[in-house]
Parts: C-alpha cells; sequence; structure tokens
C-alpha cells in the first residue's frame, strides 16, 4: 500500500507525507518541510502523526519555502535527512549532527516499504532533486519548482500512477501582476516555475490508463486561480474538473491511495 498527504503547498511552505505499508510496518518519508517547527506539528498533527512516525526526510532544494526546520527536526528528532551536495553546499554545508544523507540522481533511497527515486530537474536551484516513490505496484510522481520538462523529468513520471504536481502560474496573471520584471521573467522562464499549460503538457506525454490521480501544487497565491489549474490540467488528461485535486497552502489535501 502507497498514499500520501500533503500537508501544504505554495510559496508560504511545503511539506509531503508519502507512506508505504501498514500497521506498525509503515514507513514514511517527509518530502520538503518548508514550515516552523510547531507549524509542521500541527500539520502532521492534522494528519495523525507525529514527529516519531516520520522515518526520513527529503529536501529538494534548498529554497526557504523548501528546507524550513529540517535542521532543527533533523537534529532534534534523531531523523535522517536527504538531500543533493549541491543543495547542502547552496545552505551554507549546516551540521545535521550526523543526520545529512547525500542523495543522487538515479540512485534509490530505500525506505523498507517503498523506494524513493531522486531524479534532477531543471529549476534556478544549485542541484535540485524531485522523487519518484514506489512500492512495486504502486508508483507516486512528486514534481514541484521547474521551468520546463526534460526527457530525464517525462522518463521519470512515465506509468505513474498518481502525481503531485507543479501548476504555479497563470502567464497572463503574471504578466498583470505587480510582480517587479526580473521576477516575472525568472518565474516564466525556462528555470522557473511551470505555468497551467506548460504542466497540462506534462501531462498529455505521460497520461496512461493507470493514471488515476492527479494533485496541482505549489500554486502561486498572486498569479493563478484554483479553477484555472483545475480546468487546464483537466482538459489535458479528459477528466473533469473537480477530478483534479489542488492542494492548498493552509491544508493541503486528504491522504489519498496511489494506485
Amino acid at each position: 500500500m502507497l498514499r500520501f498527504k500533503n500537508l501544504g503547498s505554495g510559496s508560504t511552505g511545503n511539506a509531503t507525507v508519502v507512506e508505504g505499508g501498514s500497521g506498525s510496518q509503515a514507513r514514511r518519508l517527509l518530502i520538503d518541510c518548508g514550515f516552523g517547527i510547531r507549524q509542521l506539528q500541527w500539520r502532521l498533527e492534522a494528519a495523525q502523526l507525529g514527529y516519531a512516525d516520520i522515518h526520513a526526510i527529503f529536501i529538494t532544494h534548498e529554497h526557504s519555502d523548501h528546507i524550513g526546520c529540517a535542521q532543527t527536526m533533523a537534529v532534534r528528532h534523531r531523523i535522517p535527512v536527504w538531500m543533493s551536495e549541491g543543495t547542502h553546499a547552496a545552505l551554507g554545508a549546516p551540521d545535521f549532527d550526523g543526520m545529512l544523507r547525500i542523495a543522487h540522481d538515479m540512485e534509490a533511497i530505500d525506505m523498507g516499504e517503498f523506494s524513493a527515486l531522486p531524479f534532477t530537474v531543471p529549476h534556478d536551484a544549485r542541484e535540485p532533486l524531485q522523487l519518484r516513490c514506489s512500492d512495486g505496484a504502486a508508483h507516486l510522481g512528486v514534481l514541484t519548482d521547474l521551468g520546463h520538462a526534460s526527457a530525464h523529468v517525462l522518463t521519470q513520471l512515465a506509468a505513474c500512477h498518481a502525481l503531485l504536481i507543479e501548476a504555479n502560474h497563470d502567464p497572463a496573471l503574471l504578466e498583470a501582476s505587480r510582480y517587479p520584471t526580473f521576477l516575472k521573467r525568472r518565474v516564466g522562464g525556462p528555470y522557473g516555475h511551470l505555468a497551467n499549460a506548460a504542466t497540462a503538457e506534462i501531462l498529455r506525454a505521460v497520461r496512461h490508463p493507470g493514471l488515476s490521480r492527479v494533485v496541482a501544487a505549489h500554486l502561486s497565491a498572486q498569479n493563478n486561480l484554483p479553477a484555472l489549474a483545475q480546468a487546464c490540467l483537466a482538459d489535458a488528461l479528459g477528466w473533469s474538473d473537480d477530478a483534479v485535486t489542488v492542494a492548498s497552502p493552509t491544508e493541503g489535501t486528504r491522504w489519498i491511495d496511489v494506485g
């Protein structure tokens, strides 16, 4: 059994729990922890979890809305934290008191009940990685914070049964926003963030009969609307709009089964 729950997604913070197995054998990976330590505790409690229920942390890249309280959580609760060497260097090489593990592109992380396979993505960070999680039967792709989908990215998303995928902005809203010109170019550039239409193109490329769950994540509060993201992604999949879930910055999502 593989399932996941987003704890919150957006510029104010990002975190997702992936769980494999059940009962006392269940193992959980926290992907990003871009909140303060108390805020993350509250969000875990809403998922009926505590820090003791998290067996490892994976940090996708060094931006503050993803790194959050990773160092405090890892050291205080003795939880291994995985990240790329580039991410660690970009953070200033902080001391994780023996809890740091270095992740590499296409080198799987064994979680016992499932595996997490990091893969590189084009984003304006030092060495960003995203994840494909699998228990052998069910496959989940987690893809946030990238400017475009490389062939490598599309390969890792192929045959996934569920996707948590960035739908950051609507280009018209971004252009009309109060963002300075340099920031508009960064967000909309090839190493920035995915527009709704770009996410839709990814879904068209990887859709297959077994893909049954899609969560739109990392929506910009200023430059997107949930209804716009849902409509665009649902059209690409041939689904009804409400079949696409939108991760809330405050509540995330419910628990979602994969496969």
